[in-house]
C-alpha cells in the first residue's frame, strides 16, 4: 500500500514539475528579435544582458512592454505638420520610453542653411546608443536621395551629425538604457522646406 502511495507521489510530482516548466518556457521572452543572442558569463559579447536571478536556469530577458522590432525607425520632418507639434517638444525628465527618445531625437535637429540646403532632401542613418545615453561609433548613411551631388550630401550629413553631438549624451532611466543598449536606430531625415519661397522673400 505504500508502495503504491509513493509510486503515485512521484508521478503527481513529475507532472507537475513538467507543467511548470512548460509554463516557465512559454513565459520568457523569445530573443530572436534582438541583435544580440542573451549571454553567459562565458561568452565574449557584445550580447544582451540578463536579468535572472542565480536560481535560474538560464539567462532571460526582461518583459518589454512596447512593440520591438529588428529596428527602431523614426522619420524626422524639419517642418512638422502642426498636429504632430506634441511628437516634436523635448521630454522634461529622463527618458523612459520609446516614445520619449523618439521626442528627443526630433527636437535634436537642427537642418542646415537654406542656402546650402536642397528642398526635399532625404537621407537616413543607423546607429546605436550605449546604456549611458552615448553613442555608439559615429551614425553611418544607409540612404539618401538620388542624383543629389556628393557635397550636397556632405552637408545633410555633417548637420546630422552635428544635431545629434549637441543632444548627447541623452539620460536614460535604468530600464530604458538597457533595453535599447547596442540596438540599431534608423532615422530617417527629411528636409520639407519650402526652399523657394524663403529665397524669394527680400
Amino acid at each position: 500500500m505504500l508502495r503504491r502511495l509513493a509510486i503515485c507521489l512521484a508521478f503527481v510530482l513529475l507532472a507537475v514539475g513538467l507543467f511548470a516548466s512548460a509554463d516557465a518556457r512559454q513565459r520568457q521572452n523569445n530573443p530572436v528579435p534582438f541583435s544580440h543572442e542573451p549571454c553567459s558569463v562565458l561568452d565574449h559579447g557584445p550580447c544582451t544582458p540578463s536579468y535572472c536571478s542565480v536560481f535560474n536556469h538560464g539567462p532571460c530577458l526582461p518583459e518589454i512592454d512596447y512593440p520591438y522590432g529588428e529596428n527602431l525607425q523614426l522619420t524626422i520632418l524639419t517642418v512638422p505638420p502642426e498636429d504632430q507639434a506634441a511628437k516634436y517638444q523635448k521630454p522634461d525628465h529622463d527618458l523612459d520610453t520609446i516614445g520619449d527618445l523618439f521626442a528627443a531625437l526630433r527636437t535634436c535637429w537642427s537642418p542646415p542653411p537654406a542656402d546650402s540646403a536642397r528642398e526635399g532632401m532625404q537621407m537616413s542613418v543607423r546607429f546605436s546608443f550605449k546604456r549611458s545615453g552615448e553613442m555608439i561609433g559615429a551614425p553611418r548613411m544607409t540612404f539618401a536621395t538620388s542624383g543629389v551631388p556628393a557635397d550636397t550630401r556632405t552637408t545633410y550629413l555633417n548637420a546630422i551629425n552635428a544635431s545629434l553631438d549637441a543632444c548627447l549624451p541623452l539620460k536614460f532611466t535604468g530600464g530604458l538604457g538597457g533595453a535599447i543598449a547596442g540596438r540599431p536606430i534608423m532615422i530617417r531625415y527629411v528636409d520639407n522646406r519650402e526652399l523657394a519661397k524663403q529665397a524669394e522673400k527680400p
